[in-house]
């Protein structure tokens, strides 16, 4: 590939990357969340109570990130964390009823958004833009045993 393609192939994939995030975060703010604990929400709604250490693998995102996350969405009533039982040292995370209502708000927002960012795209393009997405993201994940192919 030559430099001018792949200027144009990055620059398109960081200016995508950067708007998208500044609309979720516009969409998110009236609700009282900001971009990454929409994603919590959403995980938990879809998989039931996690683990931190489950939330943060599957969000990709550091323990820390989703320690800050657990402990806003917590104060704001929308989920619970308990002990785990087998793991004094582990918390589990479930949504509360506020969570799973604000969780529904967010599947609407996100429906919006991906509406919003796809609009005059063939049907069978964007059929196709999940797994293109998922390849170009394992291609550059950096966490230990993924991605990353090709360089050295």
């Amino acid at each position: 590939m030559d430099f001018a393609q792949a200027d144009a192939l990055n620059q398109a994939i960081r200016l995508l990357s950067l708007r998208h995030r500044a609309r979720t975060a516009a969409l998110l703010a009236p609700l009282g969340l900001h971009p990454g604990q929409e994603a919590l929400l959403l995980e938990l709604a879809r998989t039931g109570p996690r683990i931190q250490a489950q939330l943060s693998d599957a969000l990709g995102c550091e323990p820390p990130s989703v320690t800050l996350m657990t402990r806003k969405l917590e104060a704001a009533g929308h989920i619970r964390r308990t002990p785990d039982p087998s793991d004094k040292r582990a918390s589990i995370v479930e949504l509360t009823d506020s969570g799973r209502a604000l969780t529904e708000q967010v599947k609407e927002l996100w429906r919006g958004l991906a509406a919003e960012t796809v609009a005059g795209l063939p049907a069978g393009t964007v059929a196709e833009l999940p797994g293109l997405l998922g390849t170009l993201t394992t291609n550059v994940d950096t966490r230990p045993g993924r991605g990353g192919q090709g360089r050295e």
